[in-house]
């Protein structure tokens, strides 16, 4: 299939590119930027006059459901999410049912991935056996099945010994280990401490769940060398302690979700389960210091955190409720009306979705190490061609997802996706269906 995309604000953040042009697709490659020679005879061709063309987005958090939870999620209707929020590749936890600590697990999950030609399928390997926190899985078996990376998910690994001796395997073959920084004790609660929290009857979360276990982190990176992802950072304090690790020379890296980027706690108003997230909600100075991190590089990459859940479970009072919320089709939009509200810019905002998320995987992403997050020539064809200007109206009636339970239900939103190519093929094209509701 040959395409040829015309006319389009060619963005790319790991080139600082920003031009008018074209884009010329042909064996899953793209052979043309810019310029493209009038002997180019395309099968399709896509005027994007007034859009931008982007590098396909990459999330590095994103929950697909399958298998054990396909009863919130299947693996088509999420997969159809991300391609229609421009996402061309993404990370998913291990934390499905059983727990990816298998490589046939892996292996069947990337083999029907790959069956439904949409957007490409990393997986994170448990770093424990069933997410148990006493044994050691084997990464080796694991990232030869197609693993990316080690993680305990959302559950906290209390023993330091089995961390420091988990840190130590990777560190010496090389791969990267994600945690999300939070005490297994302190972390037991349904929603962030403070005046919210209490006024409510909630049971709180304290901020030093997440530093105490950043200074445990960091301690074990100081005496192993690991390279570790720290997922979904969720506080000012947290922020700080990362800020003093990078500058210090650790190899670390972290993202932040949408939702703690835009909502704070006052946003669970009167026990509102769609704010049932994890980490929780924090207070407007948490959310603050988490825009402002984004903005100066301390926080790498923006992630979805897409974990869609079912109504039986959305609607139990707040703290019986399943936390999470779906987030694919929200990924382009929130960074978006982030760049607006903080100045940060466009290419900003494109960058912690495509070539920052791409240098946290660095070399796991094998041949396409190179070319996946970018626009450039002999480069795989991976786009999104996104409206800037056009605004949407968040409603559980317009997403793909399974999952239609998001914090920003009834917002109204900039950026619409237009295409998606994944490989040289068009992966997602709008419709009516998902058009703007306004100008």
């Amino acid at each position: 299939m040959k395409i040829l995309i015309k006319n389009g604000r060619l963005l790319d953040p790991a080139s600082q590119t920003d031009r008018v042009g074209d884009v010329a697709i042909a064996a899953g490659r793209i052979v043309a930027l810019g310029a493209v020679s009038a002997d180019f005879h395309p099968n399709r061709t896509i005027d994007a006059q007034g859009l931008v063309v982007a590098p396909g987005l990459v999330d590095l958090a994103a929950r697909l459901r399958e298998p054990g939870h396909e009863h919130e999620g299947m693996l088509e209707s999420e997969m159809a999410a991300a391609v229609a929020g421009g996402i061309t590749s993404l990370v998913c936890p291990p934390d499905t049912d059983p727990p990816l600590d298998e490589p046939g697990l892996v292996e069947m999950l990337k083999f029907r991935a790959r069956n439904l030609n949409q957007a490409r399928v990393y997986p994170l390997g448990a770093l424990t056996r069933q997410l148990a926190g006493t044994t050691l899985t084997e990464m080796a078996e694991l990232t030869e099945a197609g693993c990316v990376g080690f993680s305990q998910a959302e559950v906290a690994l209390a023993d330091t010994q089995v961390l420091l001796r988990a840190l130590q395997y990777a560190a010496t073959f090389g791969y990267s280990v994600w945690l999300r920084p939070q005490d297994a004790y302190l972390g037991r609660g349904v929603a962030a401490s403070g005046p919210v929290a209490t006024r409510l009857g909630l049971s709180g979360v304290p901020v030093v769940a997440e530093t105490i276990a950043l200074h445990t982190i960091f301690e074990l990176v100081r005496a192993t060398g690991a390279r570790v992802h720290l997922c979904r950072l969720s506080s000012a304090a947290g922020l700080a302690l990362v800020r003093a690790a990078k500058d210090e020379g650790l190899p670390i890296t972290c993202d932040v979700s949408i939702n703690h980027l835009h909502l704070t706690d006052v946003d669970i108003g009167y026990f509102n389960a769609d704010m049932r997230l994890t980490p929780p909600l924090r207070q407007q100075r948490d959310r603050d210091a988490i825009r402002q991190g984004l903005a100066d590089g301390t926080i790498d990459a923006l992630v979805s955190d897409h974990t869609p859940v079912d109504d039986d479970q959305k609607t139990l009072p707040f703290g019986e409720a399943e936390p999470g919320a779906t987030g694919l089709e929200l990924l382009l939009s929130l960074a978006l009306q982030w760049a607006e509200d903080s100045g940060a810019g466009l290419m900003r905002a494109l960058a912690v979705l495509t070539s920052e998320p791409v240098r946290v995987l660095g070399e796991a992403l094998g041949s396409l190490a190179s070319s996946t997050g970018r626009l450039v020539e002999g480069g795989v064809a991976d786009v999104c061609i996104f409206d800037p200007l056009a605004r949407w109206q968040v409603r559980p009636e317009v997403l793909r997802s399974q999952g239609r339970h998001t914090p920003f239900n009834g917002y109204e939103l900039p950026g619409r996706v237009r295409y998606t190519l994944v490989g040289g093929q068009l992966a997602y094209e709008a419709t009516e269906r998902h058009a703007p509701t306004t100008a």
